[in-house]
């Protein structure tokens, strides 16, 4: 990992699946990518802390790291959602698609949101996060 990039204030994990959070959580640690991690369980915890903190700038995640697949909030609904909220949190918070689905027609779906600004097939690793570094997202 580059030392020279400065470290992403907050980023939140969406995912119900508590392995993949944890594996993600701690690759983000170890490589100083992000200052805090905000983990969510489900898409309805996470929209519910935007909610929250919509109006708190420091309080809202520059990345979010969305899965696809999950109970009742799937990650196109909280992307759906997402689209209701104030220009503040929609221009503030950048999402990552962060998904074992390899279903194309998802995949196509979901990269043409216009809040999605990447895909990465799980596990998250260092080298994808040296990639959104470099790129500067």
């Amino acid at each position: 990992m580059q030392t020279d990039t400065k470290a992403i204030d907050l980023v939140m994990l969406v995912d119900d699946n508590d392995t993949d959070n944890f594996i993600s959580k701690r690759i983000i640690e170890i490589t100083k990518f992000a200052k805090r991690v905000e983990v969510k369980g489900s898409g309805k915890t996470a929209l519910d802390y935007l909610r929250e903190n919509q109006t708190s700038a420091e309080n809202l995640p520059s990345l979010i790291f969305l899965d696809i697949n999950m109970p009742i909030v799937d990650g196109f609904v909280f992307l759906y959602e997402f689209e209701k909220f104030n220009e503040v949190v929609r221009n503030k918070c950048k999402v990552i698609i962060l998904s074992s689905s390899d279903n194309k027609r998802d995949i196509d779906k979901i990269v043409n949101n216009n809040h999605v600004i990447k895909f990465i097939t799980k596990p998250l690793t260092e080298v994808a996060l040296d990639e959104i570094k470099l790129n500067n997202i």
